[in-house]
């Protein structure tokens, strides 16, 4: 088995959805920033927006010049904004969908992919849920609406009430492909309809907080003790693994992903530089510090 590494964690989590902030520091292509120095726009995934604000601020005690924006929206607008010619890179937690890869074709552009981090996608619920482990079969019928009661699994007589990131969220395509869709990217098998589309990560932690009938899913980053983090067990009838960065980068944990960068092009000048440092030992660092599994 080929194993990974991710991040994230510990930042102020209104910063979640999609804050932006600009840091003095980033040398390289893109536009003038404010100061006369060049300005280098990150866009994308939620999940790794605190990773990519917190490489952004310490790339800035070495690239005062350079002016650095991180913003959220999700994975799907990164990678629009990079086809576009709107941001620098593109974080998403997904790899491209073949109709970003055609667009890219058609407009002549060659996007370039570096893994920067891993994650793994844990399952939380209600800290007073008395349910501690499911299986990948079981998350499927739970969040394709085919088991509607916690009693089904050992828990008490209540509803089960499902939680979902929106449609253009890398983190919802890749929960869908690999858990309802059993790996494939394709096929009939969607969230049920009566799933409550959350517009982020930290508004899923915030619902499953206080919704003792909940069950949610969001990045290894977002863990705190205000949810109840469920092991999963794999498909083949192995034994329920509990979501660590020790889990992950063994590829033992069944909900893992790497983290991407896509710049257009080879990356040059300032988008190099960044990206050198985000796999440097230090942005290894704050990608552990975040709660996301390192690569290096």
């Amino acid at each position: 088995m080929e194993s990974w590494a991710p991040v994230r964690k510990g930042f102020a989590a209104f910063f979640a959805l999609a804050a932006v902030f600009f840091f003095a520091n980033c040398g390289g292509r893109g536009s003038a920033g404010p100061r006369g120095g060049a300005a280098l726009q990150i866009k994308g995934s939620d999940t790794m927006v605190n990773l990519g604000q917190a490489w952004a601020e310490a790339f800035n005690k070495l690239h005062p010049e350079i002016n650095v924006a991180v913003t959220g929206g999700g994975s799907g607008t990164g990678i629009a904004a990079i086809l576009n010619g709107t941001c620098d890179i593109a974080e998403s937690s997904r790899a491209l969908e073949e109709k970003e890869i055609e667009k890219a074709k058609s407009a002549g552009i060659a996007l370039h992919e570096t893994i920067v981090a891993l994650d793994g996608i844990v399952v939380v619920v209600h800290p007073s849920n008395p349910v501690s482990a499911l299986t990948m079969d079981q998350l499927r019928e739970i969040f394709m609406g085919n088991v509607a009661r916690w009693s089904v699994f050992g828990g008490e007589d209540r509803p089960i009430v499902l939680l979902s990131r929106e449609v253009n969220s890398g983190t919802h395509i890749f929960f869908k492909e690999h858990v309802l869709r059993r790996g494939k990217s394709k096929g009939p098998e969607e969230f049920a309809p009566a799933a409550l589309m959350m517009p982020s990560s930290y508004a899923i932690a915030e619902e499953t907080a206080r919704n003792e009938n909940a069950v949610g899913y969001y990045g290894l980053g977002y863990i705190s003790p205000r949810q109840k983090v469920l092991a999963v067990g794999p498909r083949d009838g192995g034994p329920a693994v509990a979501p660590s960065i020790e889990s992950v980068r063994a590829n033992a944990y069944p909900i893992s992903r790497p983290l991407y960068f896509f710049t257009r092009g080879e990356p040059s000048g300032a988008v190099k530089d960044f990206l050198a440092f985000a796999l440097s030992p230090e942005g290894q660092a704050i990608v552990k510090a975040t709660d996301f599994v390192p690569i290096k």
